[in-house]
């Protein structure tokens, strides 16, 4: 990969000649957004581990349809759709995400009509001020007066139209140099969230306000006053700000993150579909949120007061307060049945979960583990992956059914020496050519055309064929057909990890 070393002059700053270095890997480089238009920049690193046993880190909750029949990175993204009451549109979506998460991202998003999305790569976790880094030096390259709307992938919306009619005031603030953010009428005394003091209006922007102090999740008597005070308002998350005022911002404040992310975009490559930030200055770069880097430090932040009915769903309670309620005041999810129940959230993924005589629970059910908890202590869910993680369980991390870009397999009996599995391949696609070192296996369709490459021979399987497939033996399964393939596959050996997979090609370039 040659890098190239031009800086643009629009940026004069020396500490912030790398946040300008351009990459030249072969590809063809996305179209810079037209001028005026707002560049959505949708932020989707999060694992939600307060929605824990849905929502793990190989399938966290902005993944999910959780508040609607989408999930919330469909809803994230068609927000930023359309064009705004004074007549500005939007450019296509620049998402930042998990690397382990890209086909999965791309698909959702394909899959409500979003075909124009350029979807950038994380190596390693690094908060959302590394994320919005990487978003602002990347759209700086072509326009340093791209204007960037951040966005949370697992937030709720439920008045789009509303915030709509806001982003104008957060525009015209943004184009005047201000790190803007939209401000929510506290609920309670929510220790959560960052707290924005209102300062005097901004002529040049009606509607937007300067920020007179912002606190980033005070102390439970703190956010009690600021929640009676009338002058405080919840941070949403949402940023507005050119690329330019990012950069000068980040420059200042969080110099360590702004130097390792322009590294880590300047080395970037071009991976199919998807820009891969270079791993090891990435993680170089501090973990700070947006918030606590920037946000809390700049003499240039903004709120525009926003009545959006917003929620970061940050908690099974947040559920249960958005979900449609029955006579009882309970919130059914998926396969769940209650009987005498009040004012309870169940939510039954792959497994009927059933409640009698609670009042003021939390029962969520998937196929590898069961959450009750009481609303009220519903923040400490996280608590209990803290201690899944502190034992290397693997239900911390992952699901029953993993997702990968050719489809997705379940485990369904796992003991030592053998191993059951339901793997299903979508039309067209196919595994990796591998091999194992400890494991043989068998294969049994159970629906579709399977054709399977073992060694040097191609074998073309039918519902209920099956191929025995030995210790070292090179192969592939390939679904040619245009309904899904099932098959179920048998494991026999001395270790059946994941990891014993040796690729010898791929289709998804994966190592």
């Amino acid at each position: 990969m040659h890098v190239n070393s031009r800086h643009h002059p629009a940026l004069l700053d020396d500490e912030l000649d790398l946040a300008l270095l351009a990459a030249d890997d072969g590809a063809e480089p996305a179209a810079p957004a037209a001028p005026g238009r707002i560049v959505p920049v949708i932020l989707s690193g999060g694992s939600g581990t307060r929605l824990w046993p849905v929502s793990r880190d190989g399938l966290p909750k902005q993944l999910w349809a959780l508040a609607s029949g989408r999930t919330m990175l469909q809803e994230t993204a068609l927000r930023a759709s359309g064009t705004l009451p004074d007549g500005t549109g939007f450019a296509p979506a620049l998402v930042v995400c998990n690397q382990e998460h890209r086909f999965l991202v791309a698909e959702q998003l394909a899959a409500v009509g979003i075909a124009d999305r350029r979807i950038v790569l994380e190596p390693v976790g690094r908060n959302s001020a590394a994320a919005v880094a990487a978003a602002a030096c990347l759209l700086a390259e072509d326009d340093p007066e791209a204007l960037l709307w951040m966005m949370a992938a697992d937030a709720v919306v439920a008045d789009v139209a509303a915030l709509h009619r806001l982003l104008p005031a957060a525009v015209a603030a943004a184009r005047a140099g201000r790190l803007v953010t939209f401000g929510i009428a506290p609920a309670g005394a929510e220790t959560g969230y960052g707290y924005i003091e209102l300062g005097a209006a901004l002529p040049e922007a009606p509607g937007a306000h300067a920020v007179a102090r912002f606190t980033e999740k005070p102390a439970a008597a703190v956010a009690a006053e600021f929640a009676a005070s009338g002058r405080h308002l919840w941070n949403s998350g949402m940023f507005v700000a050119t690329a330019r005022t990012l950069l000068r911002e980040l420059g200042e404040h969080a110099p360590e993150v702004l130097a390792a992310v322009a590294e880590a975009v300047a080395r970037r490559q071009q991976d199919l579909d998807f820009t891969r930030l270079e791993a090891a200055a990435f993680a170089q770069a501090p973990s700070l949120s947006l918030d606590h880097a920037v946000a809390e430090h700049t003499r240039q932040a903004a709120v525009v007061p926003a009545d959006i009915a917003w929620s970061d769903v940050g908690s099974w309670d947040a559920l249960w307060r958005l979900g449609a309620k029955d006579a009882a005041g309970n919130v059914a999810a998926g396969d769940a049945l209650l009987v005498g129940a009040e004012d309870c959230y169940v939510r039954g993924e792959g497994i009927l979960t059933a409640v009698v005589g609670l009042k003021d629970a939390v029962v969520v059910a998937t196929p590898d583990a069961v959450l009750a908890v009481h609303r009220d202590q519903a923040q400490q869910v996280r608590e209990v992956v803290r201690r899944l993680q502190a034992t290397h369980r693997k239900e911390a991390l992952s699901h029953a059914r993993c997702h990968r870009p050719w489809g997705f397999y379940e485990t369904l009996i796992l003991q030592p020496r053998f191993q059951v599995k339901r793997i299903v391949v979508e039309p067209g696609r196919m595994l990796s050519l591998q091999k194992h070192h400890h494991r043989a296996e068998h294969w049994v369709v159970v629906a579709g055309t399977a054709l399977v490459v073992r060694d040097a021979e191609e074998v073309m399987l039918q519902e209920n064929e099956s191929i025995y497939l030995p210790l070292g033996c090179v192969h592939r399964l390939v679904n040619p057909g245009r309904i899904p393939l099932a098959l179920i596959e048998v494991q026999v050996g001395a270790y059946l990890g994941e990891d014993d997979i040796v690729r010898l090609e791929d289709a998804y370039a994966r190592g």
